[in-house]
């Protein structure tokens, strides 16, 4: 029982975790990053379509995006899709391909950005603690239908918690290299 109880806690502190490396790789660096790119939908022939599947996205230097369509009747879209989706930037369309220069943050712009990671990594640290209830919760319902005994509940408590410990470890290091990343000039 209390490997099951282990494997699901990890399974989901993990997927957790996994949120906030993705909704870290979104955050806006001043740095060009494909990732930026990634939540983009395009109106293409009456279908919202990822704008990955319908162009190729490459960085040509620390500040420069190139969105190249498979099909050049697509920027028009790809232009308005970006415009949209508020991520800060304005497309530029040459007809071919769609360029986006990523603008360097001032300084309360990096400010700004920091606090919504900080903001963004206590969020994800509270599904921490909800994974970490509902695991002693399975824990303690055990021990009433008499499946462990009290002593065996009390090590599996201390073993979740120790789990629970790491991955908020885990997640304040990726806010601390997501906030060196974002104050870097």
């Amino acid at each position: 029982m209390e490997n099951e109880v282990f494997k699901k806690t990890k399974f989901n502190m993990d997927k957790a975790l996994g949120d906030l490396k993705k909704a870290f790789s979104g955050l806006r660096t001043g740095r060009a990053n494909t990732a930026l790119l990634d939540e983009v939908s395009v109106e293409y022939y009456g279908a919202s379509i990822a704008l990955n599947k319908i162009a190729n996205i490459i960085i040509r230097d620390a500040r420069l995006i190139e969105v190249k369509p498979f099909d050049k009747n697509a920027c028009g879209a790809i232009e308005k899709a970006i415009l949209k989706s508020n991520i800060g930037i304005t497309p530029v369309n040459d007809g071919t391909l769609v360029r986006l220069e990523v603008p360097p943050l001032t300084e309360s712009r990096r400010i700004e950005m920091v606090k919504v990671a900080k903001k963004t990594q206590e969020d994800h640290k509270i599904e921490l603690r909800n994974i970490r209830r509902d695991a002693n919760e399975d824990l303690k319902k055990s021990f009433n239908d008499k499946i462990i005994s009290e002593d065996e509940m009390r090590k599996e408590l201390e073993h979740v918690q120790k789990i629970t410990d790491d991955f908020i470890r885990e997640a304040d290091k990726l806010l601390e290299i997501k906030t060196k990343e974002i104050m870097e000039i």
